[in-house]
């Protein structure tokens, strides 16, 4: 992911998963939108993911080369600390 961000105007700050979601902080100029950010996350991510591991997901994905689920959730850093968003991230 950290590939996808040099080539785009954004910059990974943290990155940690739990068992089903992934958790990224991120820093961005305003004037992009996050949509844009999550949508290129997913598509380069899938891209990567369906080259190294073809054979065994489309035994699970045989309609379509899927990989994440529609949504996502995304929060600002307002009310808390930043270190405290990046100590959560990291002390998944």
């Amino acid at each position: 992911m950290f590939l996808i961000s040099e080539k785009k105007d954004f910059k990974i700050e943290e990155i940690n998963s739990d068992l089903n979601h992934i958790h990224i902080l991120i820093s961005y100029d305003p004037k992009i939108s996050i949509s844009s950010i999550v949508r290129s996350l997913k598509q380069e991510t899938t891209f990567y993911i369906w080259k190294k591991c073809n054979n065994y997901l489309s035994k699970i994905f045989y309609k379509e080369k899927t990989f994440w689920s529609d949504g996502y959730f995304v929060s600002s850093v307002g009310y808390i600390n930043e270190q405290i968003i990046r100590n959560y991230i990291l002390n998944q």
